[in-house]
């Protein structure tokens, strides 16, 4: 083997240590996926910088759709996950892609319309609501983007035996739920919504609370990590240490203090450590 010396030796440490730059800034990164309405509502405003100043990563908040969320996760493409859809959960645990799915807190989904409420729903259960909405063909705004919020929309509809899909009142947007509350506004019109982005927007909305208090409208959210064996290159140990920080307990009393200032109420209510049966999961 050539022995190096000198300034040869010199070239060679600076690349080695040019090389490694990359990877070291790399892992100080944390992609999150997550659902538009932790973002939406200002959570993650307070919590993102709580964590970085906690733990040295840096996060990049990706906010999508929780089964966008969820896809990105199954190709790699983040390093932990926070979302709210149950059910596509359990099919993306059971096939491999995360390793720990924690539980970490709720609130609720509301259905929310004009004060003129032209399909008479103010007070009625969710399924009744839907109902009424159908047979007056008063206009439904659905996100329509494969999201927590939208998969709940679905199976409501599905209890109801309505399969509203190509009906004229009811009309997808495939967007976010702030920006889904937005078009509900200027058309007048009803739509779903988790309670948190509903109150986060409601100044300017003109929109009114019409369903609500209904156990099938309940909201939660888990953090999942990813599974680095299908995935070597993600950040494993910047994903554990947000998963850990938002089961933690200061985390927990910070989401629990959440919206009290501004709303008088909190806008989610922190699990962690809950019998997920006590909710009804």
């Amino acid at each position: 083997m050539k022995r190096l010396t000198g300034f040869t030796l010199v070239i060679a440490i600076l690349a080695l240590l040019i090389g490694s730059l990359p990877a070291a800034a790399a892992s100080k990164s944390v992609i999150l996926a997550t659902t538009t309405s932790t973002q939406d509502s200002g959570l993650l405003d307070v919590l993102v910088p709580l964590f970085e100043k906690q733990s040295g990563f840096v996060v990049k908040t990706i906010s999508v759709g929780s089964g966008q969320a969820m896809k990105m996760g199954e190709l790699g493409e983040a390093d932990v996950l926070l979302v709210h859809s149950p059910e596509a959960e359990k099919k993306f645990m059971a096939g491999g892609f995360g390793v720990t799915r924690r539980l970490v807190m709720h609130n609720d989904f509301i259905v929310v319309g004009p004060a003129s409420d032209p399909a008479r729903i103010k007070g009625a259960t969710a399924a009744e609501a839907l109902k009424r909405i159908a047979k007056t063909g008063a206009i439904f705004i659905s996100r329509g983007d494969n999201s927590g919020t939208h998969a709940k929309e679905k199976g409501l509809w599905k209890a109801v035996a309505i399969n509203p899909n190509g009906q004229k009142w009811y009309q997808p947007t495939g967007l976010g739920m702030g920006e889904t509350l937005n078009v509900a506004a200027e058309k007048r019109c009803y739509t779903l919504t988790d309670r948190a982005t509903y109150l986060a927007l409601k100044k300017r909305l003109g929109l009114e609370i019409l369903v609500e208090g209904d156990g099938k409208l309940l909201n939660v959210y888990h953090v999942i990590e990813l599974n680095a064996v299908k995935w070597p290159k993600i950040n494993v140990q910047g994903g554990k240490a947000f998963a850990d920080f938002m089961v933690a307990k200061k985390t927990q009393a910070v989401i629990g203090r959440f919206g009290v200032e501004k709303f008088g109420a909190p806008l989610f209510f922190p699990d962690a450590g809950k019998n997920p049966k006590s909710l009804g999961l």
